[in-house]
C-alpha cells in the first residue's frame, strides 16, 4: 500500500534542494508533486496536476457509478417497454445504455470535479497562499520512515504535515 506524505517548505530554493535529495535517495520524480500559489516559477520541478489538486478522481468515480446505474435502469425500461422488435425484450439495449450512461456520467461530473479543490489539501491553503510550497511524495509504506527521517535530518526548514493512504484513481 502506498502513502502520500506532506511537507511544507518555506521557499522555492529549499524545494529544489529537497526534490534533489529525494531523487538522490531513489524516489522517482513521478512520485514527487509540488503545489505552490499561482505565479511561482516551478520550472524543472514536478508540479502537482489536477489529479493531485482537485476533486477530479472522486467526481469521475461518482459520475461513473450514478451514470451507469441510471443507464441500467433506463436500458431495462427501454428493453422491456419499447423493444425494437415485437418478439422479445432487447437486453443489449440495457447494456449499451448502461455503458453510455456511465461514460456520460463520468464525463459530466469530471467537468465539475476539476474545478473543486481537493478536500485533502484544504488544510494547506493558508500556507500556500502565504508563499510556502507543499511537497507531496507518494511512497510505499515500507519506505515512508526512511524518507521522513532523511527529510527531517537534511531539511530542518521543512515541516512534516502528516501522511494519508494513497487511494488509486480507479480501484
Amino acid at each position: 500500500m502506498k502513502k502520500r506524505i506532506y511537507w511544507l517548505i518555506p521557499d522555492l530554493a529549499s524545494a529544489r534542494r529537497t526534490v534533489n535529495d529525494l531523487q538522490l535517495a531513489g524516489v522517482e520524480a513521478k512520485h514527487i508533486h509540488l503545489a505552490a500559489r499561482e505565479g511561482v516559477d516551478m520550472r524543472g520541478l514536478h508540479e502537482a496536476n489536477v489529479w493531485q489538486t482537485s476533486d477530479l478522481a472522486h467526481a469521475v468515480q461518482t459520475g461513473l457509478l450514478i451514470g451507469g446505474a441510471l443507464g441500467i435502469v433506463t436500458g431495462l425500461l427501454a428493453a422491456l417497454f419499447f423493444p425494437l422488435s415485437q418478439a422479445s425484450p432487447q437486453w443489449e439495449m440495457a447494456a449499451v445504455l448502461a455503458v453510455l450512461g456511465g461514460v456520460i456520467g463520468a464525463w459530466s461530473s469530471s467537468m465539475v470535479g476539476i474545478s473543486i479543490p481537493s478536500p485533502r489539501l484544504e488544510r494547506f491553503e493558508g500556507a500556500i497562499d502565504a508563499g510556502q510550497i507543499l511537497l507531496m511524495v507518494d511512497l510505499p509504506a515500507t519506505q515512508m520512515e526512511r524518507v521522513t527521517a532523511l527529510l527531517h535530518a537534511s531539511h530542518p526548514e521543512a515541516h512534516f504535515e502528516g501522511a494519508d493512504r494513497l487511494r488509486p484513481a480507479f480501484p
